[in-house]
């Protein structure tokens, strides 16, 4: 494992065991659907409130990733997960029946990369020899603490984003297989001064724009060598921020650039500019992007997690949200 810059290159790859992703009846009813491990008949996947739904969730994503690598939590060294809940309480209580030593993270959307981030270091350094990375978000739990209950029936303007009830989880490990994670570049925080709540595409856009920046300064490579740059989840109004920003900076980003806000769900669903939430970026990564790279279809992805650090408590105080990106680079067909 060798630094340059912001980013860490892992010379001896680390390496993703199985994934799996679980999804509500919005997320199986959109383009990814068909390829999630389970949908649920119902958002509550039969608990009594969202937040145990949420829970729920995140237990059945790590069964389906430990059931298809045929290993018992046992032979886990460490899960790192969080969620958008206060204490992250849903990744907390589906560790509490899982049994393993877990580290709690909270990057807002950018959680499943910086779990992946932490997790091949980890290994790569010689701490673990197998990590569980798990990040979920429910719309319903969301709604509740972020902005109104659902009950209320606000207006939402065209810039909000509807975050995912999804949960992905990533299994990695020492031992060779398809898919490689080969380097990772950890964000700094930007703000660009964005208060409105309901455009967190805006407040991430920036963050996106210098960590990919970053990341190709540290690596001498430059958008082009990539089959998909995919950042997650700014959806159309942060997407194609980055885009102008990149394009202002003389350095286009083409067609393999894509936001996972922009896949989850389809034209018809009315989400307005997008999916948002942890587990957005996390069931989009598991569902599609790394069975693409261990099929062989997809070769270089650089999986890029955006997150708006924001809470109600500041955004009741007037504060404005600051942006994170982490960035993991994942190599697939091997």
């Amino acid at each position: 494992m060798r630094r340059r810059g912001d980013t860490v290159f892992f010379d001896e790859p680390v390496w993703v065991e199985s994934c799996a992703a679980v999804g509500g009846k919005k997320e199986g009813e959109g383009p990814l659907g068909a390829r999630f491990d389970e949908i649920g008949p119902d958002n509550r996947f039969g608990q009594k409130t969202w937040e145990k739904a949420e829970k729920r969730m995140a237990e059945l994503a790590c069964t389906h990733a430990l059931s298809k690598a045929d290993v018992s939590p046992a032979a886990v060294t460490c899960a790192l997960g969080g969620d958008l809940l206060n204490q992250c309480i849903s990744s907390a209580f589906a560790m509490r029946g899982l049994g393993v030593p877990y580290l709690g993270l909270y990057g807002a959307c950018s959680t499943m990369a910086e779990g992946l981030l932490l997790g091949a270091a980890l290994i790569s350094g010689g701490f673990a020899d197998r990590t569980l990375c798990l990040a979920s978000s429910h719309f319903c739990s969301a709604e509740r603490q972020y902005r109104y209950p659902l009950e209320y029936g606000g207006q939402r303007p065209p810039s909000a984003q509807w975050t995912a009830t999804a949960c992905g989880a990533v299994l990695l490990r020492r031992e060779k297989t398809k898919i490689a994670v080969t380097a990772a570049t950890a964000g700094r925080i930007y703000d660009p001064g964005v208060t409105d709540s309901a455009n967190m595409g805006a407040a991430m856009a920036q963050s996106a724009y210098e960590t990919l920046r970053i990341y190709f300064r540290d690596s001498g490579t430059s958008p082009g060598d990539y089959d998909l740059i995919l950042t997650g989840d700014l959806a159309t109004v942060g997407h194609g921020l980055v885009r102008q920003l990149f394009a202002a900076d003389g350095r286009p980003l083409g067609e393999n650039y894509r936001d996972c806000g922009m896949l989850l769900y389809g034209p018809e669903q009315d989400v307005h500019a997008g999916a948002s939430g942890c587990g957005c970026s996390a069931a989009v990564l598991c569902a599609d992007v790394l069975p693409a790279l261990a099929a062989g279809r997809l070769k270089t992805v650089l999986f890029c997690g955006t997150g708006a650090l924001m809470s109600p408590t500041s955004a009741n105080q007037g504060e404005s949200i600051p942006g994170i990106c982490h960035l993991v680079r994942l190599e697939g067909g091997r």
